[in-house]
């Protein structure tokens, strides 16, 4: 029996085909779902019929396919399944994935938040009974996960630690807000803090670069992503109290440049008693988490 999972980002969709917890089947695609949303009143269709093509592709090499699970960048209702809004792909509200692609595919499918379910795909091969998934891409996203059981909330809104405001005041914010953690501690928030220091717009890639060269308007910025990545963990651990954390996404590929920062912000801003006590790394996961966390919550009938 496989299944097939699925790791949707403002640029890419990835699709692994699972045996188990063997990846027997990989595609990545290059899809800019940011930039279909933001051009189009509409976008569902563009979007289903992208993530229609790649399925069609992974049934094509395994026939026995038996359900396929999708995280999405946004906030999922646990009740009716129902992707509710997504603050980086504006013009979905509501909406419903499942019946479409059961239609078309007959088999079940389950969407769930994209760091929900690589907070899952990371407890399932680290064997860590809880810990808390933060997830640095185009946004920041955080995944719970508590006595090996997901956490979504009552509103499919919990840890959405991207949202966390660490700037009152600050830069506005897809959700609504102003100053929440993902407009500094994102590899879109990376590039605002270079361009506001230096009027040059490039992408964190490349100011990775220049941070590792020596360049110190670059470093600066990735020191105030560690910083306020670290200010907004140390209040979500008070209240969670779980040992371990793991970063994942495309920007923790560039977590030397953050780690000393972060770390020394941490110490200072939680609790006494949690000093020392928490472990923070990266993932070594290589980007299989988010869909193989997304294939196995298929089995899962609730999350309660």
């Amino acid at each position: 029996m496989h299944l097939v999972g699925m790791d949707v980002g403002g640029t890419n969709l990835r699709v692994g085909v699972f045996n188990g917890l063997d990846l027997v089947w990989e595609r990545r695609f290059e899809a800019d779902f940011a930039g279909i949303c933001a051009e189009n009143h509409n976008p569902l269709e563009s979007i289903l019929g992208i993530i229609f093509d790649a399925v069609s592709q992974a049934i094509g090499e395994f026939p026995d396919v038996s359900a396929a699970g999708m995280g999405f960048p946004g906030f999922i209702d646990p009740e009716n399944g129902l992707l509710a809004s997504s603050p980086n792909l504006p013009g979905l509200c509501d909406v419903d994935f499942a019946t479409p692609f059961s239609a078309r595919f007959e088999i079940p499918f389950l969407i769930e938040n994209d760091a929900l379910a690589a907070a899952y795909g990371e407890h399932v091969l680290s064997g860590r009974s809880s810990l808390v998934y933060v997830g640095l891409g185009t946004g920041v996203g955080g995944g719970l996960i508590l006595k090996g059981r997901p956490y979504p909330g009552e509103s499919g809104v919990a840890m959405e630690i991207g949202h966390l405001i660490v700037e009152p005041g600050g830069r506005p914010c897809g959700c609504g807000n102003r100053g929440c953690l993902e407009q500094y501690a994102s590899a879109s928030g990376v590039a605002k803090s270079y361009l506001e220091k230096t009027g040059k717009g490039i992408d964190a890639k490349k100011i990775a670069m220049l941070a590792e060269s020596g360049d110190r308007d670059a470093a600066a910025c990735f020191g105030l992503a560690a910083q306020s990545l670290a200010a907004a963990l140390a209040h979500v651990l008070k209240v969670v109290d779980v040992p371990h954390v793991i970063v994942g996404g495309g920007l923790s590929q560039s977590w030397h440049l953050m780690k000393r920062d972060f770390h020394a912000r941490l110490e200072e801003d939680l609790i006494p008693v949690l000093r020392g006590k928490i472990g923070v790394e990266v993932s070594n996961s290589g980007d299989r988490a988010g869909m193989l966390g997304a294939a196995l919550l298929t089995a899962r009938s609730e999350f309660s």
